[in-house]
């Protein structure tokens, strides 16, 4: 047995674990620690603290919170554009650790393709800081 035989299982798993891990223990913190306490310990974002400017992570703390407390309309007012990619990006772990649906493979393509993921995210962080409506839905809160 050679070691990359060995390795091979954990390279392709470790990145769901790790996820897996993370999410395990962000949702500890979210049900117990509430953002929109005065004075809580989660961090704000930086960018708008500095710029007034929201970014495409505004709002992923207080989304996330809400997606803990069952609260899916809660966490679409702050982060519409996270609630809609957590699924697509659980596949893409699951595509990478060899959970394959041959079904799938196109729109695998386009998650895996960096340009896609900028453009969505360029473009999410210039429409949510529009200041008129429908733009404004985007805006956290």
């Amino acid at each position: 047995m050679s070691i990359s035989t060995a390795t091979s299982p954990l390279r392709r798993w470790l990145p769901l674990g790790a996820a897996a891990a993370l999410a395990a223990g962000a949702t500890l913190v979210l049900r117990n620690v509430s953002p929109y306490a005065s004075g809580s310990p989660l961090p704000s974002c930086p960018l708008y603290a500095l710029t007034g400017l929201y970014c495409p992570g505004c709002g992923s703390t207080r989304c996330l919170h809400s997606l803990v407390h069952f609260d899916l309309a809660g966490a679409m007012a702050m982060n519409p554009l996270l609630v809609i990619s957590l699924p697509f990006l659980l596949l893409m772990l699951l595509y990478g650790a060899g959970v394959r649906l041959r079904a799938l493979d196109p729109l695998m393509r386009v998650l895996a393709n960096p340009m896609f993921w900028l453009v969505l995210l360029v473009g999410y962080a210039l429409l949510r800081n529009l200041p008129w409506a429908p733009f404004t839905a985007l805006a956290p809160g």
